[in-house]
């Protein structure tokens, strides 16, 4: 588990092109603990640039969701840890799709995370989906499949973030989009919730993005992000 107040923090570098990735890491260097690329950057150049970041030594999170056939999942993994990522997300839809993954990381240090339920997604959408369950007793029956399958952790809401932990016990890392700092829009979020309650609810690791990125100075949003981590950790 991250101890300190940067480590604790994942931007997502949820930027259109690699040079404004690049412009955004050199600004923030080693404040942040680790860079999220997501699928938008992936296929603009972005496995490249994580790549070059692990060469650097900064821990590198693929967000790639992956949710295909057994084979494609595993290959895909295996070539996510050959990149020298820290973390991989896949969907925690079903133990096979899960299991895919853990066979494809091999012995690798990649660490796996099963998205359990977007942030996005009320119970509403879930009730579109043919989803009768409520998000938060889904969140903790995908944990639980992740769990079984040897994943490191999960991601979730922190709303969930309390399920999770009767459902699973303290074994997975909790990793928490949704972050949204006093005063921010929330966009097209809605489980969401402050830095600091996310951290009291028990959440491990903290993933922002447009509050980062969007903002006039990032560097400063950063660092008033790191703050309210700290206070919330004491």
């Amino acid at each position: 588990m991250a101890s300190k107040a940067s480590q604790r923090l994942i931007v997502a570098l949820d930027v259109p092109t690699v040079e404004e990735a690049r412009a955004l890491i050199t600004s923030l260097g080693k404040m942040v603990g680790c860079y999220k690329i997501g699928l938008e950057l992936l296929i603009t150049g972005g496995g490249d640039l994580a790549r070059e970041l692990a060469e650097d030594g900064m821990d590198v999170f693929i967000d790639a969701k992956l949710l295909d056939i057994p084979r494609t999942v595993e290959r895909a993994t295996a070539n996510v840890a050959e990149m020298g990522a820290k973390f991989l997300t896949v969907h925690g839809h079903d133990r096979q799709t899960l299991e895919a993954a853990a066979a494809g990381r091999g012995k690798s240090d990649l660490k796996l995370l099963a998205v359990t339920v977007l942030t996005s997604v009320d119970g509403g959408d879930l009730a579109q989906q043919g989803v009768a369950i409520p998000a938060e007793d889904l969140v903790a029956q995908r944990a639980k499949f992740a769990k079984q399958a040897g994943f490191d952790g999960v991601v979730a809401s922190p709303a969930e973030v309390g399920a999770i932990r009767q459902a699973v016990g303290s074994k997975l890392s909790i990793v928490t989009p949704g972050i949204r700092p006093a005063g921010a829009a929330k966009g097209d979020q809605k489980r969401v919730a402050s830095p600091a309650t996310a951290i009291k609810n028990g959440a491990d690791y903290l993933v922002i993005g447009r509050p980062i990125t969007q903002a006039e100075d990032p560097k400063a949003a950063t660092q008033a992000i790191l703050d309210e981590i700290k206070k919330a950790l004491k």
